[in-house]
């Protein structure tokens, strides 16, 4: 805490001695700034004895690392009402982290807060901008100009938030050419820009063809990307490398030890390891990264929980459970979300609709986008003892614009059935178009027979909403999925 012969710098970006890069405490004398006038003559104002009842900027960050949210949102509320605006910064980042609705809103208000005068601010809006799913056409051309200048500024993270703009969202951008301008990128050598090359063969679909080019930028960018971890891991995954795969653990391993990268990159290739859509996995290693990581980080006690849904065998019920109570403890709603699923589908507990629906609507208000699914199926099945098939449909909706890849199928069965809800044949052609993203041989099916019972005027009538729903969602899927946006070292991305 700060003292009577000192004060801590409490903004990076603006209070600073110039022969103390690491910002740790300088003398209250040798602050030239206005806010070591400002800090000073507060603490005068609360103590004559110094600066001790001041929150403390170094101590919420700390505090954050530990995962001690409650403590570092304490001091940088403290601090942002005040006016400094990297404590603004650092609360709107908490914000962010919960993934609810209205936190997202206030996050984005706390960063207009202090987007004009810090760089920092403007590539967090920017990057809440550039990913929020519902943004306007304003909000769009907002966030370019915002990561723009955040980057002129010498901010990280902002190309490829950029390339993810003009992936998404071409007609916004139509004088813009995203490959044209990731190669300018490259070619003057920033860093980031090997990593927009990888986004775009994910968006494209044409990440399997580039296996060894994603592999050369991600061992190049890997001391300073550590996202990189998670690429080569699928890497190796894809190609059935062990040995590749089993070096690059260990080079993981050292860098956490070592604090190079957060336990959340550490969850995050866990996650990958356990994942079968990428080929071979390793469950063990998975599970032995998540129990190391999972003191310090509440969202791998759900990771655990997920993995020992998937792989039985290395875990029983009861310890599914308790992995799942303590990330409800912590209040993750992905803890939520796979608990409601528990009860919906009832096969490791019985299944209970009511507790299925209690527990989906906490994930799904949290922003859980799978929850909206499995409450749509809830509703449209009738599970708790009725139909509701406006409820289906508004959930199933929700879940298929935020990219739950099965969401479209169960609308296009929806209003092709009929079951408590008038038959609409037009609608259920454009769901069962846009389930092709996810195809099915039941989905395909059902899109052929819908494709012959529609009239050549019911069909023109589908092709246009299937455009306007295609635009409405702009073009999410591999885009909105990749690369989870470069977080700086030693933070959560967006």
């Amino acid at each position: 805490m700060l003292n009577a012969g000192e004060c801590y710098a409490l903004d990076r970006g603006q209070a600073r001695s110039h022969n103390d890069p690491g910002n740790t405490t300088v003398p209250c004398g040798s602050w030239l700034a206005s806010d070591a006038l400002k800090i000073c003559g507060l603490a005068l104002a609360i103590s004559l004895a110094g600066c001790a009842g001041l929150p403390d900027q170094r101590l919420a960050n700390e505090a954050l690392k530990r995962g001690d949210t409650a403590l570092a949102e304490q001091n940088y509320r403290q601090l942002a009402d005040l006016g400094y605006s990297e404590a603004q910064v650092g609360l709107a980042d908490i914000q962010i982290e919960t993934r609810d609705p209205a936190k997202l809103k206030e996050a984005e208000a706390t960063y207009r807060a202090a987007a004009d005068i810090s760089p920092r601010a403007q590539a967090r809006l920017g990057r809440l901008l550039a990913a929020k799913p519902d943004a306007t056409e304003a909000e769009r051309q907002e966030a370019e100009t915002l990561l723009k200048k955040a980057f002129a500024n010498g901010e990280g993270n902002t190309l490829i938030p950029l390339a993810m703009l003009y992936l998404q969202y071409p007609q916004s951008f139509p004088g813009t050419n995203a490959q044209q301008q990731i190669d300018k990128w490259r070619a003057a050598g920033y860093p980031e820009a090997g990593l927009a090359q990888v986004l775009l063969y994910r968006t494209q679909d044409t990440y399997d063809q580039h296996l060894d080019e994603v592999e050369r930028i991600c061992k190049t960018a890997l001391s300073s990307t550590d996202i990189c971890y998670v690429e080569l891991a699928t890497v190796y995954q894809k190609r059935a490398q062990p040995e590749q795969r089993a070096a690059l653990i260990e080079q993981l391993k050292s860098a956490y030890q070592h604090g190079a990268i957060p336990a959340t990159r550490v969850d995050s290739v866990a996650r990958v390891l356990a994942d079968r859509s990428l080929g071979q996995t390793d469950e063990k290693t998975a599970q032995a990264l998540l129990e190391q990581v999972a003191p310090v980080n509440p969202g791998s006690w759900v990771s655990l929980a997920q993995l020992l849904y998937d792989f039985p065998e290395l875990g029983d019920t009861d310890k599914l459970m308790e992995y799942i109570d303590k990330g409800r403890a912590a209040e993750q709603p992905r803890a939520e979300l796979l608990l409601g699923r528990l009860y919906y589908e009832g096969k490791t507990v019985a299944a209970d609709a009511q507790k299925a629906e209690t527990h989906l609507l906490s994930a799904a208000n949290a922003g859980e986008v799978s929850a909206h699914y499995y409450l749509g199926q809830l509703y449209r099945r009738g599970y708790l003892g009725n139909v509701d098939p406006q409820k289906a449909v508004d959930h199933l909706l929700s879940a298929a614009r935020g990219g739950q890849l099965s969401a479209d199928y169960a609308l296009a069965q929806l209003f092709s059935e009929g079951h408590g809800i008038r038959q609409d044949l037009v609608n259920a052609w454009v769901f069962s178009q846009l389930a092709q993203a996810n195809p099915s041989d039941q989905s395909r099916e059902l899109a052929a027979q819908l494709d012959q019972q529609l009239t050549p005027a019911q069909k023109a009538q589908a092709q246009r909403l299937l455009q306007q729903e295609r635009q409405a969602r702009g073009a999410m899927g591999p885009a909105a999925l990749a690369l989870q946006a470069q977080p700086e070292q030693g933070e959560d991305s967006l």
